[in-house]
């Protein structure tokens, strides 16, 4: 009796140890290769902690800055990499195959360079794989912790009201985040994060983000912001966020204002707008140090901008027949001066229209 019950229940052992072993070799797992090196100079870095976020799997990078990370079963995970004196990089990356990322690039602190509107965390970063990136998800209804505007209400407090992809550097621990779709609410000074694999909204406050590059989804080119709170208006930080049009010497930010306009109806004449409106407008600023200035109105004052260049970029604006009140011409004037310095990269080859 011993004996058939001793048989019965190693029977039933086997069946659910084969069971659970079938189960398992259908589990399918994959690899994670890649390369990391120092922006500035390329030099392999090995010892960088290499992480799966939540998971257990994690490595360091080795033998020319390589790293491979083995047996992951498929899912969307998040990828950090973390080594002292360097900004923090985290990816999101959905696994279901082999994938090599390349070549992995941190930024030590402080490397931005002195001048420069934007850190180089931000610009060097691979904007081509935000091209290849899924299409945008247009719409998004879904808004949390804004209150829906009344219909009567023309225009938008958003930035640009469709999803764009982008990257964000965090002040906190200079950890980037990438892949998000991101929309700015000019007034509340919020953005509104969706997540790279479904359509789950978040909002993260604009103090918490220093700078920001997304691809435009209707020019499908990068567009560079900074925040204000690392810049001063006579002093005192600016809440929001410029547009870099020009990095360099002298930078050219574009600030978007959002303005409310009620409406103006008279109804026993029936003339004026029926519906309250949200107007946007443009301000461009240039950026001398770490102060930011408005720029003035009249050429006269324009020119005396780039003080001992005032005259040569007076007679190149006339030989050119520049319109300085179009902000296209200043544009145009604000890259040539730039570019007569050593390094100068423009952020864009013409000026975007940012009211969408």
């Amino acid at each position: 009796m011993i004996t058939k019950k001793f048989h019965r229940s190693s029977w039933l052992f086997i069946l659910a140890f084969v069971a659970l072993s079938g189960f398992e070799s259908f589990a399918q797992t994959f690899q994670i290769t890649g390369r990391i090196l120092d922006l500035d100079t390329k030099e392999y870095l090995d010892g960088v902690s290499v992480t799966l976020t939540g998971t257990a799997f994690g490595q360091v990078s080795k033998s020319g800055g390589n790293f491979k990370i083995e047996n992951v079963v498929g899912d969307k995970y998040t990828l950090a990499l973390s080594y002292p004196g360097y900004n923090k990089y985290e990816k999101v990356i959905r696994l279901n195959e082999d994938v090599n990322l390349g070549d992995l690039l941190l930024v030590k602190y402080g490397a931005e360079g002195s001048g420069a509107a934007l850190q180089k965390t931000i610009r060097a970063n691979n904007i081509t794989n935000l091209f290849n990136d899924r299409p945008n998800m247009i719409g998004g209804n879904a808004v949390y912790g804004i209150p829906p505007e009344p219909k009567k209400v023309e225009g938008t407090n958003y930035l640009d009201t469709k999803w764009n992809t982008a990257s964000l550097l965090l002040y906190r621990d200079q950890q980037l985040l990438e892949g998000f779709r991101v929309r700015y609410n000019i007034v509340s000074n919020m953005f509104e994060l969706m997540e790279p694999e479904n359509n789950l909204v978040s909002v993260m406050p604009g103090l918490r983000i220093q700078n920001l590059v997304w691809v435009d989804s209707t020019y499908k080119v990068p567009r560079y912001f900074v925040n204000g709170m690392d810049f001063k208006d006579e002093g005192s930080p600016i809440s929001g966020f410029f547009e870099v049009l020009i990095d360099g010497e002298l930078p050219l930010m574009r600030r978007t204002m959002a303005v409310f306009k009620e409406s103006n109806y008279n109804t026993a004449l029936m003339v004026g707008n029926r519906n309250d409106q949200i107007i946007k407008r443009n301000i461009y600023y240039y950026l001398r140090g770490e102060d930011v200035y408005e720029m003035p109105n009249g050429r006269k004052k324009i020119f005396e901008v780039f003080g001992d260049s005032a005259e040569e970029m007076k007679e190149y604006t006339e030989n050119n027949s520049i319109d300085l009140k179009d902000p296209s011409g200043l544009f145009q004037l604000f890259t040539h001066y730039n570019s007569q310095f050593p390094g100068f990269k423009p952020i864009m080859s013409q000026l975007l229209d940012e009211n969408q």
